[in-house]
């Protein structure tokens, strides 16, 4: 059952984020946080409150906890995926990356490892909005048109990545992360460049988000696509010709 506790701060962007903890302290502290942001806020404690609060109150950006009960955080994001394309930062109690992988690839944009700053997460919230106000931005921004290497084709309008003759379903955070790459393509980018280009972050403190993400996105377009360069960072590796 959803109990929903809206909350406003002084600077407020009334952007509606949705809380799914069953921590009763860890929610009110993280409510607590973004509402004192400027977000309106709204709190379940399970995973079929999730989806039924996800559906009613349809929130801008939703902070998911895997370990829930009903049903965990991975299935609550398979169902308000299917619903709606919208940012999830998700929250893990475990460091383990395999769990990490598998959150990215049912459709979070972004994870926590607890214990973490709420700080950082109020941060976080803030960088994976703006990249939605960009996307769409750049939806409405025609010139930028698409780019193809071989096979592969990146359409910046229509926010869509074709690989041969099918499409390629990519997180909003995995599309900013290939076109990101795709802009300087066969150069190598730094993990610090790309945490700046794609995650708005100023610091080296998020270098294993990065990895991750680069991950899951050789698990949908094909780990040929992206070049390591130990101790550097990754590229783009498109067809000389």
């Amino acid at each position: 059952m959803q109990q929903e506790t809206i909350s406003s701060g002084p600077v407020g962007t009334q952007r509606r984020v949705l809380v799914v903890e069953d921590e009763p302290t860890i929610a009110e502290s993280i409510a607590a946080r973004l509402g004192a942001e400027g977000f309106k806020v709204a709190v379940a404690h399970d995973g079929p409150g999730a989806v039924d609060g996800f559906h009613t109150w349809q929130p801008d950006l939703v902070v998911l906890d895997i370990m829930l009960p009903g049903f965990d955080g991975l299935e609550v994001c398979r169902r308000i995926q299917a619903q709606r394309p919208v940012p999830v930062l998700m929250l893990t109690a475990r460091d383990d990356e395999t769990d990490l992988l598998v959150g990215l690839g049912v459709g979070a944009d972004d994870y926590m490892t607890k214990p973490f700053s709420m700080r950082e997460l109020a941060a976080r919230v803030n960088v994976l909005l703006r990249r939605v106000e960009r996307a769409q931005q750049a939806a409405r921004t025609p010139a930028l048109g698409s780019l193809r290497f071989g096979e592969l084709e990146i359409d910046h309008v229509q926010r869509r990545v074709r690989l041969g003759s099918g499409d390629v379903h990519l997180t909003p955070t995995e599309f900013d992360l290939l076109a990101c790459l795709a802009a300087q393509p066969r150069a190598v980018l730094t993990r610090e460049q790309l945490l700046a280009e794609v995650w708005d972050w100023t610091d080296a403190s998020g270098t294993r988000t990065v990895d991750s993400h680069v991950k899951a996105l050789r698990r949908k377009i094909g780990a040929s696509w992206i070049r390591t360069v130990h101790g550097v960072g990754y590229a783009l590796e498109a067809p000389l010709s």
